[in-house]
């Protein structure tokens, strides 16, 4: 079976949710942690505007602190020209550019429109140009919590469009869960038909309406083999009404291993750093496996009452 690769979301799409700052030392001291877990790659943070995401402001110095383990890829996420500026000289691996396929997401989210989002991300390919490896989000792809439907000819076509700039990879998104498994599995094919063979596809599902691990299912049986996950389930949209967390990563790796696709990622060391993730936030998380443990983790007989 072919490798599932894993990008790990937490301490970007994660705790940009989060309603009271997480400290930077936690912030690094979670990204060193997650780093020797065997995750391909980990979107560490956000070059956005501090107001739009408070959580995040302290981006630079998040990026200057982490320790790089050789192997394994960091991501940053930004939406325009003066993010990857700041992005570049933060030494991303990765820059992670977004827009959405819906006009009102887009609009509420980036302050622009569609076509306007394009081109801006257009020139920040001109100039990345091959200083960092270029990703591009396509929000909403499977529907609008404000428009309904989306197309799928809307999200192939920014797809193919994006792809004709040179960019790595394209990371199509459900930013508010409303995907379903015969629907993830219909556009998988068609992108996969679409798009060069060399393009490196991600899918990001959210699990707002409990479809997320059987939609990532439906992609791995389509051919799909890269994944954004977060570490408790952490995570949505603060511009997408009803979005909640994204799939959780132990519970999506767990999952995995079952089937039998390998993942290089250490569950066990996995589960102990997920173990600590509601002592970091402050409140509970809706990962399954941190709290109900790997299948193979038995347990000893009730004692009998006498």
């Amino acid at each position: 079976m072919s490798r599932i690769f894993f990008n790990e979301v937490v301490t970007r799409d994660g705790l940009q949710m989060e309603p009271a700052f997480i400290p930077t030392d936690t912030k690094v001291a979670l990204v060193d942690a997650l780093s020797v877990c065997g995750y391909a790659k980990i979107e560490v943070t956000s070059f956005t505007s501090a107001k739009a995401i408070p959580m995040l402001r302290d981006a630079e110095e998040v990026m200057g602190r982490i320790r790089r383990v050789p192997g394994v890829e960091y991501a940053v996420l930004m939406p325009n020209l003066r993010g990857a500026e700041r992005a570049l000289e933060s030494r991303a691996d990765e820059l992670n550019l977004v827009m959405s396929c819906s006009e009102s997401h887009n609009q509420a989210n980036l302050r622009m429109s569609r076509a306007q989002s394009f081109a801006s991300l257009t020139e920040v390919t001109r100039v990345v140009d091959g200083h960092a490896a270029v990703n591009v989000s396509l929000s909403t792809a499977f529907g609008c919590p404000m428009e309904g439907a989306v197309l799928a000819a809307t999200v192939l076509d920014l797809a193919q469009r994006f792809a004709g700039l040179g960019v790595r990879g394209v990371t199509v998104c459900d930013t508010t869960g409303m995907a379903n498994p015969g629907q993830v599995r219909a556009l998988c094919e068609a992108l996969q038909r679409a798009l060069p063979a060399s393009l490196q596809l991600t899918l990001h599902f959210h699990n707002t309406r409990g479809m997320g691990l059987a939609n990532l299912l439906a992609a791995v049986q389509s051919g799909v083999v890269r994944f954004d996950v977060s570490l408790g389930g952490l995570g949505g949209c603060p511009y997408a009404p009803g979005a909640s967390g994204n799939i959780a990563s132990e519970d999506a790796v767990h999952m995995q291993q079952l089937i039998g696709y390998p993942t290089g990622v250490d569950l066990e060391r996995l589960l102990g750093v997920a173990r600590g993730l509601s002592t970091i936030v402050g409140h509970d998380v809706p990962a399954q496996v941190t709290k109900a443990g790997p299948v193979w983790q038995l347990h000893p007989s009730p004692c009998q009452a006498p």
